[in-house]
């Protein structure tokens, strides 16, 4: 590499010599490294903890085939006020589980150690704070709650009582997420100036038209518990099924997939929070009875942390009627490189200036008349010696997640290391609403059709 870099440098001294104008990018040839990471060793085993899971719906199912994949972990019941899920838990997880309608019967229990929570988001914060009560870990799915003002009754909750308690947004555990921030911290990009982040989707399940069961009904589905506090409506299989698309149960798409985008961007950079956040959207597709846009995107001003990111901008976009196919990445862009987040993949991207900032082109200088642009290369010259028009070769360095890779059982694991007293969790209850709350003053801004201002070190709405 040093010799190629010296070769380049060579060359472009000859060049520049020759030119003096615009020449530096064509000589940027791109260098690709290819590195694979590997997977961190998991714990082999430890003390036993038992675990009942609160909502068995698809990341219920998904939260609890990956908790008992962990050495030493148990499932005592679960909890769903769909019997059919129930009925379902037993098929897959033994006839020996407990299976309830009541949540409160599973956290009353002294055999469970930790409760997985999955319910419908406007259930998130009361679950939370009840099993934390009964002297339970939490893993809580995100959004940690659905409303801002609920962010605080979770946060003392989990303070008061001292039990774990973890989001469930598996990219703050992702070995791409933690190569990410070993670049970012390591200055390879220069100084962060914009984030652009986008989950894009298209098909139906993407936008939360789920299946269906044919056997639903008031006899099946405890349907008055599902509502809380909300508007008591008449039995609807589909805002029971489908509860993403309503703004009474959910947190569209801020609560499912923004909070995604900024939890992991929380995670590398340190970030607390943005000050200002503006959001707008619309229903432009799915017209099937949902109230929640299925095209949303936000600006946010992030203000600078002293020893963690200078000011810098947001972007984040979600569309579920993406006719590209649909895809998602997160770009932290720096004045001296790009980061790059896929699913699989994480690339930095170098592409230096040189310090003479060239002249010609697509510029003024041919406008000048003959003398004078005489003398404008002559103090060119005197102003920029050869050296200063050399700009390094790009580079692109793709760090690759190993075959079969699962951030959220690297998630899951962390969690039950957690509640074995190894380790800390990676996004405890603080975390998960300072990640949490911008997504939702997303909803906020665009109800109101206004920018929303937000204190991210107290956590809370600003006037």
């Amino acid at each position: 590499m040093e010799s190629r870099r010296k070769f380049l440098t060579q060359l472009g001294t000859v060049i520049g010599l020759m030119s003096g104008a615009g020449w530096w990018h064509r000589l940027s040839a791109q260098s690709v490294r290819m590195h694979p990471l590997s997977i961190p060793g998991l714990d082999a085993g430890g003390e036993r903890v038992r675990v009942a899971t609160v909502g068995m719906g698809i990341m219920g199912f998904q939260d609890t085939h990956s908790v008992v994949k962990v050495p030493g972990v148990e499932l005592v019941g679960v909890a769903d006020l769909y019997d059919g899920r129930l009925r379902r838990a037993k098929e897959v997880f033994g006839d020996r589980i407990i299976t309830t309608r009541d949540y409160r019967e599973l956290i009353a229990r002294n055999d469970v150690d930790a409760v997985m929570i999955a319910t419908a988001d406007l259930w998130h914060n009361t679950v939370a704070i009840d099993a934390l009560k009964a002297g339970k870990a939490v893993y809580c799915e995100k959004p940690m709650v659905q409303h801002l003002d609920q962010g605080a009754g979770v946060i003392s909750a989990q303070q008061q009582t001292g039990h774990p308690l973890q989001v469930g947004s598996q990219r703050v555990s992702s070995v791409l997420y933690a190569q990410a921030k070993k670049l970012y911290e390591a200055g390879e990009i220069g100084e962060l100036n914009l984030v652009r982040a986008y989950i894009d989707r298209h098909d139906a399940l993407g936008a939360w038209q789920y299946s269906i069961p044919p056997d639903a009904s008031p006899q099946t589905i405890d349907f008055d518990t599902f509502l809380k506090d909300t508007p008591k409506v008449p039995f609807d299989p589909v805002r029971f099924f489908r509860w993403r698309n309503y703004r009474a149960y959910g947190t569209g798409i801020p609560g499912d997939l923004f909070v995604h985008l900024l939890s992991g961007l929380h995670f590398i950079t340190g970030a607390y929070g943005p000050e200002r956040i503006f959001a707008t959207g619309e229903l432009s597709y799915w017209k099937d009875g949902r109230d929640v846009p299925d095209l949303m995107v936000a600006v946010m001003d992030y203000p600078a942390r002293s020893g963690h990111h200078p000011a810098f901008r947001v972007m984040l976009e979600v569309n579920f009627a993406d006719g590209s196919g649909g895809g998602s990445a997160t770009r932290l862009i720096g004045t001296e490189g790009v980061i790059e987040i896929t699913d699989r993949t994480c690339t930095l991207r170098r592409q230096p200036l040189p310090e003479a900032p060239g002249y010609g082109g697509w510029d003024s200088f041919g406008t000048f008349p003959e003398d004078v642009q005489q003398a404008f290369v002559a103090a060119y010259d005197r102003q920029y010696p050869p050296q200063t028009r050399i700009a390094p070769p790009a580079e692109e360095i793709v760090f690759t997640a190993p075959d079969g890779y699962d951030d959220h059982q690297a998630h899951v694991q962390h969690f039950i290391d957690a509640v074995r007293g190894k380790v800390s969790v990676v996004e405890d209850a603080v975390f998960g609403f300072r990640a949490a709350a911008p997504a939702l003053a997303c909803n906020l801004s665009y109800e109101q059709q206004k920018p929303v201002r937000w204190d991210a070190e107290r956590m809370q709405v600003m006037a």
